[in-house]
């Protein structure tokens, strides 16, 4: 099956039923697919999805697993990007589908290829970019950018292996144009060493990204004006006030929050990193975690028993809005589809630019 089917079940129907019906229709339509359907649930997915899924884990991890199933759909209960890397990295007979296709990001909309383009040329009239700059796109972004990364000797990070990439990049070309979450890149060269003052941040609706030549050219990091709409909810105070309530807590975030909470974390990583932290730590440790809230939530559950307390950094409800769009109406029909031999919302990235953005990807894994 490699297209959508005119005749596929509505959705309307499945929108009006309750989230019980839901669980029952995702459990048999599960049984009926079998081996022929993996369901990818992503670590900030919401529990009543999260707990039909096959696999779970972050984005990367999840496209590679996938890929090595015998699964002819790849269900991902993630959002856009995730899919788009999914298809990239799975078999030709393999098909990539989205739930909801307004499960997108928010971060990887703040950088498209159009800005990326205009960036690359505005550089291009103060420095040699095939020279001096190595393109650098963090997997939350859109396919086309992993693309234009692959065809500009540039190359794709996780938040796992940010600094490796970086390392990577610098090795090559003196320069690195970082997008599209400022946040991870000035974490990371940080850590490598590099000044607060020699990473800069590019303004895509700024002529020349509101930076003058000289500031360009003294410049080792360029950092996209972009940044995740829930990790930047944590602040600095927040920490410092649990921090004076429980002075013998630990304190772990997630790279894409800002400088400051990265600063006065004890620890910081990606999600993985959190999950296997906190499961190292001795019984009876507590916790502040600076990242989406169900995974918070899953995790404080998880190791309540052995008596660590975990609590989420923010004051107020802070959770990643658009991947909460892939709700069990939406896994329900799209299964429910696949029983009757109809595709719903495959992702299918257009061959050349997932030949590039192969490239990129595969620079990565051999770096990393």
């Amino acid at each position: 099956m490699t297209a959508v089917h005119t005749a596929a079940l509505a959705f309307d129907r499945f929108q009006r039923l309750s989230d019980e019906d839901c669980q029952e229709r995702i459990r048999a339509a599960k049984a009926a697919l079998g081996q022929r359907a993996v369901i990818l649930g992503h670590h900030y997915q919401r529990a009543d999805v999260y707990k039909h899924a096959d696999l779970t884990g972050d984005s990367l991890k999840l496209s590679r697993l996938a890929a090595q199933t015998e699964a002819e759909y790849i269900v991902f209960c993630g959002v856009h990007f995730m899919a788009e890397v999914a298809d990239i990295l799975s078999r030709p007979e393999q098909l990539s589908i989205l739930p909801d296709l307004n499960a997108g990001c928010s971060m990887a909309d703040m950088a498209n290829l159009a800005k990326v383009e205009r960036a690359w040329r505005e550089l291009s009239e103060v420095l040699d970019c095939d020279e001096q700059v190595t393109p650098v796109t963090y997997i939350n972004s859109a396919a086309d950018l992993k693309a234009f990364c692959g065809e500009h000797g540039g190359i794709v990070c996780t938040s796992s292996n940010a600094r490796k990439i970086l390392e990577w990049s610098f090795a090559r070309r003196p320069k690195v144009l970082f997008f599209p979450d400022q946040h991870l890149g000035r974490w990371t060269g940080y850590q490598m060493g590099i000044p607060l003052e020699q990473m800069l941040v590019w303004d895509p609706d700024e002529p020349m990204g509101g930076l003058t030549p000289e500031k360009v050219r003294m410049a080792r990091l360029l950092l996209w004006k972009g940044h995740c709409s829930v990790h930047q909810m944590f602040q600095a105070s927040h920490i410092l006030r649990y921090k004076n309530q429980h002075p013998d807590a630990f304190v772990i975030s997630h790279p894409e929050c800002n400088f400051d909470v990265c600063r006065l974390s004890d620890y910081v990583g990606s999600t993985e990193f959190i999950i296997k932290t906190i499961a190292q730590a001795p019984a009876g440790t507590r916790w502040l975690v600076g990242t989406e809230l169900n995974l918070v939530n899953r995790i404080a559950d998880q190791f309540k028993p052995e008596g660590k307390i975990v609590q989420f950094m923010a004051p107020t409800v802070c959770m990643c809005s658009t991947m909460a769009r892939i709700d069990p109406q939406h896994l329900a029909w799209t299964l429910e589809n696949l029983v009757q031999g109809k595709v719903v919302n495959r992702i299918q990235v257009p061959e050349e630019e997932a030949r590039l953005a192969r490239i990129a990807l595969e620079r990565m894994l051999q770096v990393s």
